[in-house]
């Protein structure tokens, strides 16, 4: 079977956040992407975005890994949701595994560009009970 488009992007960015080549990993989100920093926080836009990747690395310790265990696109027509096991670990921090959603969106040349990167999943609703 041959492996969605939107999973080889996935995967270069997974490589270039380990590797921190942030021009490349910028080059897989569109120009007004949101990435969730942390539950309450966000990126938006592609300068944002690099300015956050550069202090993650930093936090951690420029030794973050990132892969995907496990991963689920659906497609309907230019979008697809993206379901994943996200899992990340580093020198000073325990491997986790998050329920990851990301939203890609195919651009008019046929390229998958990630719209809505959340690696924290659900963890990012709040409730008030």
């Amino acid at each position: 079977m041959k492996q969605h488009a939107v999973i080889k992007q996935i995967e270069k960015a997974d490589r270039a956040i380990v590797e921190e080549d942030f021009d490349t990993l910028l080059d897989i989100y569109t120009d007004d992407a949101v990435l969730v920093v942390e539950p309450g926080k966000n990126a938006v836009g592609k300068d944002a975005i690099r300015k956050a990747f550069e202090a993650i690395a930093v936090y951690f310790r420029n030794g973050l890994h990132v892969s995907q265990k496990g991963i689920e696109v659906l497609e309907s027509g230019n979008t697809a949701l993206v379901l994943a096991n996200t899992v990340i670990s580093s020198p000073n921090m325990s491997e986790v595994t998050r329920k990851a959603t990301y939203i890609f969106n195919k651009d008019e040349d046929g390229v998958w560009l990630c719209s809505i990167d959340n690696s924290y999943g659900h963890e990012i609703i709040e409730v008030d009970e």
